[in-house]
């Protein structure tokens, strides 16, 4: 599966673009803040009706415009596809694919699989357990519908048992039903999470032998309150303390991922480069896993590969993306004769595209 080509208007930055593209490697350049993040957001767009960046809809059309519009022509198992959505700063958004509109943007995630590597993926190992169960939602609603409506419905229901314990008078019932709720939805999330960990916990172990030279071992590590036992004992033990907070206090809501480098936290032991390398080999993994369950390769964007990472690395990591079991690839960096010296060490299947002020040139 690749992108051909992309035509938007009201971006962000980019007014009015209409770029081609490489099927294997796409390398993005200009100086920073010239809309290199942006076009590789768009392309996130296409696949998630949303930016890989933690940015409101709001902010994503071009000030002072009314609307913005993305159009995506695709190749997938041979056969052309057509994306398109329009966004306005209300939120409002309208998806069409193949020119059908979709009722519901959630039937489109995972029709085009993705995977992003940002600098802001530190928050990933810096920031909350949000941050955290963020990643296992994006990673599950690509490859696991069922999932993606068990925890629809899990958050749903949770507001709604929340609500009702903020309440004077309580209806017993009522809660009693929101918490088996909760039950029913709730472990089958779990169940996919903890799998989810697994996977991911050997294939990053894996990238990061590779990318670092076997120097560290890392790992990953799920907590879940369902680890304690079946999660109607979890709430049947916590009614009393839910009661008193009047909120839900336990559940796959406060579910974690730990990162471990030599078996201690990676955000207190490992270095700024340590932790870049940590974050790109979970990508990585998050890619390969994707790959195994499609039978083909997500798209992968790469913004900014070469910040903290020694050039070692990013020569490793240029050369593996390279390879046949690698799909579509798009790469930005501000320093352009770098990263041509970089690429065209490893290979000749790429195309070289430079972002300047809002416009896209080549």
């Amino acid at each position: 599966m690749y992108l051909n080509r992309i035509i938007l208007s009201n971006f962000k930055n980019l007014a009015q673009a209409e770029v081609r593209f490489s099927p294997k490697l796409n390398c993005i350049t200009g100086e920073n803040g010239a809309g290199k993040t942006n076009l590789l957001e768009a392309i996130h767009y296409l696949s998630m009706t949303k930016s890989f960046l933690p940015l409101q809809d709001r902010y994503i059309c071009r000030y002072g415009e009314s609307e913005c519009a993305l159009h995506g022509e695709y190749t997938k198992g041979g056969v052309p596809e057509k994306v398109a959505i329009s966004v306005r700063p209300d939120g409002d958004k309208v998806l069409r694919r193949n020119d059908k509109t979709m009722s519901r943007l959630s039937d489109h995630i995972g029709f085009l699989p993705i995977v992003a590597v940002s600098p802001t993926d530190t928050s990933l190992i810096q920031d909350s357990g949000e941050e955290r169960r963020r990643l296992m939602n994006l990673i599950l609603s690509q490859t696991d519908p069922a999932y993606l409506r068990a925890i629809k419905l899990y958050n749903r229901t949770l507001q709604q048992r929340n609500k009702m314990l903020k309440e004077d008078r309580l209806d017993e019932g009522l809660l009693d039903a929101f918490t088996q709720m909760l039950v029913q939805y709730g472990e089958p999330v779990a169940r996919r999470r903890a799998e989810l960990a697994e996977s991911l916990n050997r294939w990053t172990a894996d990238y990061y032998h590779q990318l670092s030279g076997g120097k560290e071992t890392v790992s990953i590590a799920y907590e879940s309150d369902a680890l304690r036992g079946s999660l109607a004992d979890v709430f049947r033990e916590t009614l009393q303390r839910d009661r008193v907070l009047r909120y839900t206090s336990a559940g796959v809501q406060r579910d974690d991922f730990v990162f471990s480098l030599n078996g201690h936290p990676l955000r207190k032991s490992g270095s700024q480069g340590q932790q870049k390398t940590f974050l790109t080999a979970l990508k990585l993994a998050q890619f390969a896993m994707m790959r195994e369950q499609y039978g083909f390769s997500p798209i992968l964007l790469l913004d900014d590969v070469f910040d903290k990472l020694d050039m070692s690395r990013v020569e490793f990591l240029v050369e593996l993306v390279s390879r046949e079991d690698f799909g579509q690839i798009f790469i930005t960096d501000s320093n352009k004769v770098r990263l041509e010296k970089v690429v065209n060490a490893v290979t000749q299947e790429s195309r070289f595209l430079q972002v300047s002020n809002g416009e896209v040139i080549g």
